[in-house]
């Protein structure tokens, strides 16, 4: 009798033992591996001077499509409100409310205008959105069903690093002010249109176009974002010691400047020099800036890239680097 008992015992203990290995082994799914494909940052653009800065990346035919407007859920995270929705195509975007939206939208269309792989966007004036109201300069971000957003990409480890488009990437961030380069702002997007391209973003740049001071005791309490005055009063450019350029930059991963050459400098300034002042201009209209405002930042725009462009003034810059 207790032998029987006791083998029965041991059937279930058997069977308790395979059920869990079951669940950790051959019945678990298994994990979704990511998609490869080409590594993108930057393309070289046929024609800078012809690009729309207005429209940008998304040109006319990504535009959303405010007739109707559905609220899908708030976003959480970063220090802007953002709320998911659907507009009357079906297509979802991610609206941010507040300073950072214009900001944001213009300095997508400057980066995307010298080449580099951006987020799409739209500035709308006003919108209301169901149930949460009515807001003023709202950033419509593309959330397209074929693109798939994978992990965040690193400053200081990526499949570029030490080239010419990473450090004209690093020097934009300074021209623009955008003292937040945290990793966390970066990602990586996957867009299967043919080329299988995974494509290097910063997804928030929205802390541009202000001020921070380079003093790390101040850097906190001086720092502002969309800010076109302070911007404008920023100085760009400190010096030049041999083939090192530093830069006047306050901010997060300061030790990213610490080996910009003048070689990475005059690259970047080339492309800039095919960048004509209507076209920035149409990157802060884009934005909703006044008219003072976007004069004001076309001007320290313009200025900024021309102190790239005369580091040697008797040095001539090529454009096919």
């Amino acid at each position: 009798m207790y032998r029987a008992i006791n083998l029965r015992a041991l059937v279930l203990l058997l069977v308790i033992n395979f059920s869990f290995a079951s669940i950790y082994t051959g019945d678990a799914k298994p994990k979704k591996q990511p998609p490869k494909g080409n590594p993108v940052l930057w393309r070289k653009p046929a024609d800078i001077s012809s690009r729309d800065l207005y429209l940008g990346p998304g040109g006319a035919a990504m535009q959303p499509d405010l007739r109707q407007l559905t609220f899908i859920k708030e976003e959480k995270g970063g220090y802007s409100r953002k709320f998911r929705v659907r507009d009357a195509s079906g297509q979802e975007w991610v609206a941010k409310i507040g300073k950072e939206a214009q900001s944001e939208t213009a300095a997508i269309r400057l980066l995307w205008a010298l080449g580099y792989a951006t987020e799409v966007n739209y500035l709308v004036p006003r919108v209301t959105i169901p149930g949460k109201g009515t807001f003023n300069n709202v950033r419509f971000e593309a959330r397209p069903s074929s693109w798939e957003r994978l992990e965040e990409w690193k400053w200081k480890k990526n499949p570029f690093v030490g080239s010419a488009e990473l450090q004209g990437l690093k020097i934009m961030m300074a021209l623009m002010n955008n003292w937040d380069m945290k990793d966390s702002n970066n990602q990586i997007v996957y867009i299967e249109d043919g080329n299988k391209d995974l494509q290097y973003i910063i997804s928030d740049l929205g802390a541009t176009f202000g001020h921070a001071s380079t003093t790390p005791l101040f850097w906190r309490i001086t720092r502002s974002r969309n800010n076109p005055t302070k911007y404008a009063k920023t100085k760009f450019l400190e010096t030049v010691k041999g083939d090192r350029v530093k830069l006047h930059y306050g901010g997060k991963n300061k030790g990213l400047f610490k080996n910009i050459t003048v070689q990475d400098a005059e690259w970047l300034a080339a492309l800039l020099a095919q960048l004509n002042d209507s076209q920035i201009r149409d990157a802060f209209r884009a934005a909703n800036y006044t008219p003072g405002q976007i004069n004001l930042l076309t001007s320290a725009v313009r200025t900024r890239s021309n102190e790239l462009l005369n580091l040697r003034p008797n040095t001539r810059i090529s454009r096919n680097r």
